[in-house]
């Protein structure tokens, strides 16, 4: 018999998948629709204090192998995100993802989104094209560790760090959020990307670069939950690039105990979820894996 539940700390999943932050997940219409198609968690759209617009149009690019986009965190800020929380949260699990500048946003949104019911929090510390937040205070350990504290102190519900992986002391995030006492990190965000069009000879997006998302990123997210895995005894949740079962087990066989699924969605619709945990069942029945946590990190053997 294969069990698909897993446990990413205190927080256990029917199924292993989660809807990763920034698709599919602005309403509370569109996370209960995540849900309802197989995800066993769905990451809110990363909300900040207040409302926030985002970059000006063109903001999103399709390239070969994924997405470019920098769509600049656009929002409606963490009171209006009250309602959307309300009508998902009595369907299933959700995380809320926040960002800010500092310490003190990251604590007040944390509390909020504890109040609204998310199962756990997920701090946006990695997102590479909005400038003041995300990446630019995600690849300071130092800074990392304050935030973590600084949330941890003041929520009971689990705390995750999304890290980018546009630094080359990942592992040393990473371990900065372990020793803040982070409950998890997720791994990846998109990478730094930029796109130009020989005809207008400029840059395609308005903001010049975003990030790259989608198949592409796929093996860099993967080297990233494995030398994460080496490091850190907290658990990893590994996300960028999964389109199929063998991408996600990919992941978990890293290091990863859960994962997550953005730029799928969007390329083969909500039924991936579905799909994935069809697929994932037949191949741990037919390589004699009983659950999720049997096959977590086996690569490093």
């Amino acid at each position: 018999m294969v069990n698909l539940k897993t446990a990413v700390g205190d927080l256990t999943l029917d199924k292993p998948g989660m809807v990763a932050s920034g698709i599919m997940d602005e309403t509370g219409a569109s996370m209960v629709r995540m849900l309802e198609c197989g995800a066993g968690a769905v990451v809110s759209k990363s909300v900040g204090l207040e409302p926030h617009e985002g970059h000006a149009n063109p903001c999103f690019t399709e390239v070969r192998g994924g997405y470019v986009n920098a769509m600049g965190l656009p929002n409606p800020g963490i009171e209006l995100f009250r309602e959307e929380m309300a009508e998902a949260v009595p369907h299933g699990n959700i995380v809320g993802s926040i960002y800010g500048a500092g310490p003190d946003d990251f604590r007040s949104l944390a509390i909020s989104m504890e109040e609204y019911g998310a199962c756990a929090v997920e701090l946006n510390l990695s997102c590479p094209h909005a400038k003041g937040y995300g990446m630019e205070v995600g690849t300071d350990p130092d800074m990392v560790k304050r935030i973590v504290m600084a949330v941890k102190s003041s929520v009971d519900i689990p705390v995750w760090a999304k890290l980018t992986p546009n630094t080359h002391i990942l592992p040393t995030i990473g371990m900065a959020v372990q020793d803040a006492g982070g409950d998890a990190v997720v791994a990846i965000n998109t990478l730094k990307a930029m796109v130009i069009s020989p005809e207008f000879a400029r840059p395609v997006l308005s903001n010049k670069f975003g990030g790259l998302s989608g198949p592409a990123v796929k093996p860099v997210g993967v080297r990233a939950v494995y030398d994460l895995s080496t490091v850190l005894d907290i658990p990893i949740i590994g996300v960028g690039g999964i389109m199929d079962w063998r991408d996600a087990v990919e992941y978990i066989m890293a290091g990863a105990s859960a994962f997550q699924v953005g730029s799928g969605i969007g390329i083969d619709g909500p039924s991936i979820f579905e799909e994935i945990n069809r697929d994932m069942e037949c191949f741990m029945k037919e390589y004699g894996y009983k659950s999720i946590e049997s096959m977590v990190g086996i690569a490093h053997e």
